[in-house]
């Protein structure tokens, strides 16, 4: 990404990610972390619901198709959609290091005009890890996974406890999270960034 901020800029003690033993096989589906979660969640009608899957070492590859509601311009997705997509690949990441974490900083390139009913194809990848500082980078392509560069980012994701959203979250939607019967929807629900 070009004009990146020196706050993306891993130092020079970062370390190289680790893939965390008990994180997804490559090839699996991650599913949604929270079914209100706008971005991956399958109970927003006018969500992106982008499916993430693990890949190789520390990165995924997602897609979500824009639809009618995720436009700005007529006929085009809107900018913050985009964004969106991208924060919300990148934040899949974390599942990958079995972290919470939320975005510290995001920044974004919108390279070309992404229309509606097109699919964006989503690469992410962590580059390092300091403290509980997580790098990574992410590239949104539309007409397949090897067509034209759409969007790209650069985040900057720090880790949290699951105090952070207790603290912070809607008591009723945190309440309701936390008692859920299913255990790992309840474990999930907290994973990655909301």
């Amino acid at each position: 990404m070009s004009g990146t901020s020196a706050a993306l800029q891993p130092p020079a003690d970062a370390s190289k990610p680790v893939r965390h033993p008990d994180a997804p096989a490559p090839g699996e589906l991650l599913g949604a972390h929270y079914g209100q979660c706008f971005g991956c969640g399958d109970e927003q009608p006018h969500g992106l619901h982008l499916q993430a899957r693990a890949g190789e070492g520390v990165t995924i590859t997602a897609e979500f198709t824009v639809q009618a509601a995720h436009q700005g311009a007529p006929g085009l997705a809107h900018g913050g959609v985009l964004a969106t997509a991208l924060d919300e690949a990148l934040g899949s990441l974390n599942w990958l290091l079995r972290t919470i974490a939320v975005t510290g900083r995001l920044e974004t390139d919108f390279v070309r005009p992404v229309p509606v009913d097109t699919v964006l194809y989503l690469e992410a990848e962590v580059t390092a890890v300091a403290g509980r500082k997580i790098y990574c980078t992410a590239t949104g392509r539309i007409g397949g996974p090897d067509g034209p560069v759409a969007v790209r980012a650069d985040a900057l994701f720090i880790e949290v406890k699951v105090d952070h959203f207790i603290d912070h979250g809607r008591e009723e939607e945190i309440r309701a999270a936390m008692s859920d019967p299913d255990q790992v929807r309840r474990a999930r629900a907290f994973e990655v960034n909301p």
